[in-house]
Formats: C-alpha cells, sequence, structure tokens
C-alpha cells in the first residue's frame, strides 16, 4: 500500500514553528509521513489537526489494498439524508436494517453478516470507539444523529486490522466537523409531517467548536415519540513546535416512548402497520464523552499519535413486552394479540425496567516510521469495560420500583497489539499485517455473590497488496483472519460458571479494482470471500427465545460502485451488492447443550442476508438549483435459520419480502449566506416489513420535511 496523505483540518502553528510538517493517518497499511512546503512553515503555517482516520481524503483511495468508500460531506448534504442507515445504503456491501425509524439504534452488516445490534462491525468517530462496550457487549443501542458527521468512512478487509476487535467484517469511521480558526458557522432548521423538528447550530473561531443539535418527531409506529439533543466541543490547538492536540467533549440525550415488542401476523393484517398498543414504555439513554488526540513529532520520519478516551453510557428502558408473545402480561393478553383482536397493556399491571450503566476508557498510542523500503505503523491498545446491568420488575404500567431480579457486574479488560510494514516495489505495495488481542472478562451476580472469570487471545494476520499500473488503475487484494470477541453474558453464565464458547474466527479474502476509466467517472469492484470456522449467531435480542448458537458458515459475493459526473450538471450514483453465498456450512448449535438449533441445516441460507441490495441515484445540480432521486433496494431474506417462508401467527419468523424505497431531494442557494430544502423520504408510501425478531417491525411512511440553513 503507498504513501498518502490525509485529508485532514488545519490548524495555525506559532510564527516559531520551524520543524516539517508530519501528516499522520491511521491506514489500513500504516500511516504516511510527508514534509510542508517551506511557505507554509512560515508565519502562520499550519498543523495537521490530529485525528485518527481509516482512510483520509478521497484522493486516498488508490493507496488503499481494500474496499474503501468514503461518503462525503456534499453526497450527504445534497441527498439531505434522514438518518445513518440512509447514509450507509449508499455503500455497496452494507446492509443495514432500520428499527424505530430515526435510525437511533442501527443494524448494520457487512459482506452478508446478520445486522441485529450491529455487533459485526467496528464502529469509531475520529478513530475512537464509538460503542459502548466493544470488548464485552458490542451491540448498538445507542447511535449519534448523522447530523453530527461530515463524512463517513467505510473499509473492509486487512485494514481493519489496525483498529478492531471486530474484524470479522469491516470498519466504519464518522468524522465530525473540522474547528475554523476565523469565525464561521450556521444556524439550521427543518420541520415535517409526524412532529418532525429539527434545529442545529454550529459555531467555531480560534480551532475551537460547538455544535449542538435538538432533533424530534413520531417513528414509524404509533406512540413511537423521539426527543433527542446532541452538544459536541471540539479544541484543536498547536504546542510548541512538534505537538498538536485535539480536545473534544460530547453528550447525547434521548428519551424516547418506544416499544421492544413487534407486532403478530393478525395485527399487521387487522390493526395495520403503525399500531402499537405500548404507550407506557420509555426509552431514555445519556451518553458523555471525553477524548484527547496527541500528535508528537519525534523526527522527520516518526510520528507518535496517542488516543486517551472515556465515555459513559447510561440506558434505561421500561418495556411490557419484550416480544410479540413473551410472559409478561399473560397468556390471555398474549391470545388476544395473536387473534389480531386490540389490546390495553396497561390493564396488565405490570412493567419491566431494563437497567444498563456502561464506562468504557481507554488509551492507544500509534507509532509511524518512515524508512527506505516503505513506511511501518505499529501500536498498542489498553482498553477497560465496567458493564452494570439491573432488571427491576414494577408492579404498575408506569412504576419505576419494585422487585431486583438482576443485579449484574461485567468487567473487561483488553490489550492488543498491532505491527504493520509496507514495502514499496516500485509500483507494487505489499503490506503484512498482525494483531494480537488478549481480553480478560469477568462477571459478579450480586444477587447472589457468584462470580466468574475468563481469558480470550488471538493472533490476527493479515496481507494486503496494491498494483498501480497508471495514474487511473489500482488493482487492490487482500487476505486476513478475522476475529470477534464474545459477549461477558455468553462466556459467563448467571452463577459464574465459563461457558465452552469459541470466538469468532474468519478468513478473509478480497480482490478487486478501481477505476477512472473517463473523466468523471469512478468505479470501484470487489469480489469478496468470507469463510467462518465459527460464526457466533444470537438468534433473540431479548426474551431468550433462540439460544446462543455457533457454526460454520460461508459469504461469497461481488461488490460495485460507480459515480459519474458530466460537465451539465447531471450525475448518477450506484452501489450494488449479489450476495450469491450466505450459506450455513454446518448446522448451528446450541453453545451450552450442543443440540442443533431448530431448523438450522447445513446449506440453509443464513437469516437477514439478502441476496440483493442496491442504491441508485440520479442528480442535477446548476447555479443555485439542484434535484436528486434515488432508489434504495433491499431484496427478500429469511428471518430464521430453518428459512421459513410462510409467516408466523407471532409475527417473528417468515420471509421478508424485497422492497424499494424512493427518496427525494431539492436544494436551493438564495444567495451566498441563505439556503433552503425540501426532501421527500419514502415518496410512494410504501409499506414494508424490515424485522421480525422480535415481532414484525415496519420502515417509515412517508416523510415530507423542508428546511433553511443560515452560513456565516
Amino acid at each position: 500500500m503507498a504513501s498518502h496523505p490525509r485529508a485532514s483540518a488545519l490548524v495555525p502553528r506559532p510564527a516559531s514553528c520551524a520543524s516539517a510538517l508530519i501528516l499522520a493517518f491511521a491506514l489500513p497499511a500504516g500511516s504516511a509521513l510527508a514534509q510542508q512546503s517551506p511557505a507554509a512553515t512560515a508565519s502562520g503555517a499550519m498543523v495537521v489537526m490530529p485525528r485518527v482516520d481509516v482512510i483520509g481524503d478521497v484522493e486516498n483511495l488508490p493507496n488503499i489494498a481494500g474496499a474503501g468508500e468514503i461518503v462525503d460531506r456534499g453526497t450527504l448534504e445534497t441527498s439531505r439524508v434522514f438518518t445513518v442507515n440512509e447514509a450507509l445504503r449508499k455503500v455497496p456491501g452494507v446492509n443495514v436494517r432500520d428499527e424505530e425509524g430515526f435510525g437511533l439504534r442501527p443494524n448494520i452488516g457487512m459482506r452478508g453478516l446478520n445486522p441485529t445490534r450491529s455487533t459485526k462491525i467496528t464502529l469509531l468517530e475520529d478513530g475512537i470507539p464509538l460503542a459502548y462496550a466493544p470488548y464485552g457487549d458490542n451491540a448498538s443501542y445507542y447511535h449519534p444523529m448523522v447530523e453530527r458527521y461530515e463524512r463517513i468512512e467505510i473499509l473492509k478487509g486487512a485494514g481493519s486490522l489496525l483498529f478492531g476487535p471486530q474484524t470479522v467484517g469491516g470498519v466504519i469511521n464518522y468524522i465530525t466537523p473540522t474547528p475554523p480558526q476565523e469565525l464561521a458557522g450556521f444556524a439550521q432548521g427543518a420541520i415535517g409531517n409526524r412532529d418532525y423538528r429539527n434545529a442545529k447550530v454550529n459555531i467555531g473561531v480560534g480551532g475551537a467548536l460547538f455544535d449542538y443539535t435538538r432533533k424530534q418527531g413520531d417513528g414509524s409506529r404509533d406512540n413511537m415519540e423521539h426527543q433527542l439533543d446532541d452538544l459536541n466541543l471540539k479544541y484543536v490547538t498547536a504546542i510548541g513546535t512538534s505537538q498538536a492536540l485535539t480536545l473534544r467533549a460530547n453528550h447525547y440525550r434521548e428519551n424516547s416512548t418506544i416499544t421492544y415488542s413487534g407486532l403478530t401476523q393478525a395485527e399487521f393484517e387487522h390493526r395495520g402497520p403503525r399500531y402499537n398498543p405500548f404507550k407506557s414504555d420509555k426509552f431514555d439513554v445519556e451518553r458523555t464523552g471525553l477524548s484527547a488526540t496527541h500528535d508528537l513529532d519525534l523526527s522527520e520520519e516518526m510520528l507518535l499519535t496517542t488516543n486517551l478516551y472515556y465515555s459513559q453510557f447510561s440506558r434505561d428502558w421500561w418495556r411490557q413486552a419484550s416480544n410479540s408473545q413473551d410472559g409478561q402480561c399473560g397468556a390471555a393478553f398474549n391470545a388476544a394479540r395473536l387473534a389480531g383482536e386490540r389490546v390495553e397493556p396497561d390493564t396488565c399491571n405490570s412493567t419491566q425496567g431494563r437497567l444498563r450503566d456502561y464506562y468504557t476508557w481507554g488509551i492507544e498510542p500509534r507509532l509511524t516510521f518512515a524508512h527506505g523500503l516503505g513506511e511501518l505503523q505499529a501500536g498498542v491498545k489498553a482498553h477497560f469495560e465496567e458493564q452494570k446491568r439491573k432488571q427491576v420488575n414494577a408492579t404498575s404500567p408506569n412504576g419505576r420500583t419494585g422487585t431486583l431480579v438482576e443485579d449484574n457486574l461485567r468487567e473487561t479488560t483488553a490489550y492488543a497489539v498491532f505491527v504493520s510494514n509496507r514495502f514499496d516495489l516500485g509500483t507494487v505495495s505489499v503490506t503484512p499485517i498482525v494483531r494480537y488481542e488478549h481480553i480478560e472478562a469477568e462477571r459478579m451476580n450480586r444477587l447472589t455473590g457468584q462470580t466468574g472469570s475468563t481469558t480470550v487471545t488471538a493472533w490476527t494476520p493479515g496481507l494486503g497488496a496494491t498494483w498501480n499500473p497508471s495514474p487511473t488503475l489500482t488493482v487492490f487484494s487482500s487476505l486476513h483472519k478475522g476475529f470477534a470477541p464474545p459477549r461477558v453474558e455468553d462466556l459467563i453464565g448467571g452463577t459464574g460458571t465459563v461457558t465452552d464458547v469459541d470466538h469468532e474466527e474468519s478468513t478473509n479474502f478480497e480482490l478487486g479494482l478501481r477505476s477512472q476509466p473517463i473523466t468523471g467517472t469512478v468505479v470501484q469492484a470487489a469480489y469478496f470471500r468470507s469463510n467462518y470456522k465459527n460464526l457466533i449467531a444470537v438468534g433473540s435480542i431479548a426474551g431468550g427465545s433462540t439460544p446462543l448458537s455457533q457454526g460454520k458458515a460461508l459469504f461469497e459475493g461481488l461488490e460495485l460502485s460507480a459515480r459519474v459526473d458530466s460537465t451539465r450538471g447531471l450525475y448518477g450514483r450506484l452501489a450494488y451488492t449479489w450476495l450469491p453465498t450466505a450459506r450455513q456450512e454446518t448446522p448451528f448449535r446450541n453453545v451450552a447443550s450442543g443440540a442443533v438449533v431448530a431448523g438450522s441445516a447445513a446449506g440453509n441460507r443464513q437469516p437477514y442476508a439478502p441476496k440483493h441490495t442496491a442504491t441508485a441515484a440520479l442528480g442535477y445540480g446548476t447555479g443555485p438549483f439542484g434535484a436528486e432521486i434515488e432508489a434504495q433496494y433491499v431484496g427478500e431474506q429469511y428471518s430464521d435459520f430453518a428459512n421459513t417462508t410462510a409467516p408466523a401467527a407471532n409475527g417473528q419468523t417468515g420471509k421478508i419480502d424485497g422492497y424499494t424505497i424512493i427518496n427525494a431531494a431539492f436544494n436551493y442557494r438564495f444567495d451566498r449566506a441563505l439556503s433552503g430544502f425540501v426532501t421527500v423520504k419514502n415518496l410512494a408510501d410504501k409499506t414494508y416489513i424490515v424485522d421480525r425478531t422480535r415481532g414484525i417491525q415496519v420502515g417509515m411512511p412517508r416523510l415530507l420535511q423542508a428546511g433553511v440553513r443560515y452560513t456565516f
């Protein structure tokens, strides 16, 4: 993989700065070093803002030995994306399943992997872990609003070994805006149907940035209202002539009335897709994150970048049902739901509080050294997690106290080491990479005092290569061993017993090319094959209706992305994934008993792995006007190991039909400062099922939104 600069924010260094500028990036093959021009090191010289990138600027893509995509700020703005799900569907190989309609708990899968709770991928923000427990419980019950970000990087292949711990799928890195030096910013407001409101203020000056968003509206079903607040602060400064520092602080709050239960088949057919009787369910989230990224120029060839991070996440979910047929409200209540009768959950005088607190902190220094043969990158990470989990059963629909039935403390300590070295051989670059993970997990049942502990270790090697026969063509390939740790609760039972569950292990290969065949056209295509020696599957998010299982699986397919820009203002965009193989190679077996999970068999297709997904857009922009229409297609998919076709009465199994959603966006700039937009999501107001895990969940109905932005 060849050296390449990162497109990063620049902030002035003091006038006395005389050292060469080092451009540092976290790349699949290691970082690149480059010298600053003499003009740039005079008074008002610039220094790259400390930040860990996965790809960097679009100019870096020819040097990436793997399938890499960037959803840039222009695409996010012209499309006026409503959720992160909508944004990620613009990337081939990524399958994103909706849940509550606002993209607050995205279910992201890559290359056929089950998207449930995004457990198979690594999520980063400015190179810092975004998930609240990436080692001990990598489930996304929280995700910032897409409005927080100015671009998104998506990387698959061997380069993911430089991040982790989830290296079976890929890496998504969300990039937050850069603080300006001169006073600049904008204020934006939008309104829409389903009580939608969105207000945003972004102000920066002197290397500091204040960014606040308030967003609210109704979700995809009745009695599902969301109120969201997102505050981000960032400050960038130079320290002397050889150091720079980025400080970040953010606070996110969500107050939603949202149920965990999906619909039964009869409720969907007779009460309609928006029906939701659980009006007293409540979901409250708060997350605070703090981080510092420090760059130290050790020499013109050597850079040390260190991330220090901390986050605290609290989630209280009070609900009267965890799926379409759990036992909380009794047999008669469940029978009425199966019959499609209207029910009143408040009469059952019960609610269960699933109360969670997570604390995550760590430090990760990365050293980059440019040498005569290429470039070396090495790093270590010390990462710590603490989970406090309780369940309180109350005896009224709005009760918040009651019987404590679960009180667990779960702790994870993880240490990682990674090394890569890029060898430059003319137009060819070859990069071997290796990563080592050492994970210690502990669990204490504080109701009984029972404890248990265990250790997981793994070596994961990889090899990447690029060939650039011309400035407009790159051939890339990578081979690596993938790894994902089991959750603490899967390794250690409630009584402290250690379960013999293996970590996930896969062999992943890809071969592809990136090309600019003609001016204004960019194409990327890749073949991928992921062979899983062990794939962990959780059949149910809550309720335990399907036990934790593991088995062998094979995924194989093709990805294609393309963009064409004409000189007349027209442009087109395509992202297509063909996944002909998503096969269970062996029956998946209950981890605890070894028994085959009902319906699982060799040759069956993995659940939630559509054979075809595609997003295509056509747009036009000239002068102050711009318009875009986009189609997002998700093919049919199975919802269980047995590949059941007919829908079950409880709504939890059955084939999910394919669907196409049409979105449109219109933008107009009135003058240099004032602009406006109108968007329509799900233009045809199509009703479609997105999930059956806990009963039928549906996508959002038609959304009409309009807004204005004032820039200064």
